[in-house]
């Protein structure tokens, strides 16, 4: 990872790129028209949103008006809760790639597992995938057991989980189990919405290798192997986000910043959220 044109290879062959943007409450219209044209200036080449987000519009002007090439840029979104079922995915899904205005989606994900659907709408992303209106399929905040679920009669295994993951919230276990079945795990909140920034070790690690707090997590995101992808509309940050890959955290570092762990979520428990 010494570039941020590096990627992970998914199992099915498919490349998605290390570093991406997330546009979780990025305002439709010029904030995110803004935010993604930084991005793509900065060198990010993965942009990852969600119907929930209400800004898919605003991402697909953005690819549109580019001069990146469309086959250059990692798009991915993800059916809503309310949305789940197989006909009301597959739907879901037009509807957001109408709006996207793309022929294609790079990676579509479950947003959250829920209680009952979440098989029933696999099998609509599973069809999605073999009739190649998108190039790969995933999950969002599932838990081993949902994989595990999921994983013991599905036809095509997930390719990504995204799940909150920062060094407050490791999920060593859910990481491990993720590699065993080859399904790439992917960060959402790696920065914590900057709660840690102040933290004695990210502090101390900071001044040690002359990076901001930001860069040190989202270095440490990467060396662990995880797909990361910080949310900022702000051109300056965007960058410094970008700025991770001419350093590497020491081995005894990245333990420090693991023994940070507290089992601390930010947003929803996945076994409680359930509609």
């Amino acid at each position: 990872m010494k570039s941020i044109h590096d990627y992970a290879v998914l199992h099915n062959g498919v490349k998605m790129p290390w570093l991406g943007l997330g546009v979780y409450k990025s305002q439709e219209g010029k904030e995110i028209e803004n935010a993604i044209d930084h991005a793509l200036e900065a060198g990010y080449r993965s942009i990852d949103t969600a119907s929930f987000y209400k800004n898919e519009g605003g991402v697909g002007k953005a690819v549109k008006n580019s001069t990146v090439p469309r086959e250059e840029i990692f798009i991915t979104t993800k059916v809503w809760n309310e949305d789940q079922g197989f006909e009301k995915t597959l739907k879901a899904f037009e509807e957001s790639r109408k709006k996207l205005g793309l022929n294609y989606i790079d990676l579509y994900l479950i947003h959250w597992p829920g209680k009952d659907k979440y098989k029933e709408t696999w099998r609509a992303l599973e069809k999605l995938y073999n009739d190649g209106s998108v190039r790969a399929i995933g999950v969002s905040n599932f838990q081993i057991h949902h994989l595990k679920d999921l994983i013991s009669d599905c036809d095509v295994k997930p390719m990504v989980n995204q799940v909150e993951y920062h060094p407050e919230l490791t999920q060593k276990e859910l990481h491990a189990y993720c590699k065993q079945e080859s399904v790439q795990l992917e960060a959402w909140s790696p920065l914590t919405r900057g709660n840690i920034f102040t933290t004695p070790t990210i502090v101390e690690l900071a001044n040690k290798y002359n990076k901001t707090a930001a860069q040190i997590i989202l270095r440490w995101d990467l060396q662990n192997g995880v797909v990361t992808i910080p949310k900022s509309v702000t051109k300056s940050r965007i960058y410094e986000n970008a700025d991770i890959f001419d350093f590497q955290l020491s081995k005894e570092d990245i333990k420090k910043i693991d023994a940070l762990n507290k089992n601390k979520r930010l947003g929803p428990d996945p076994d409680e959220f359930i509609f």
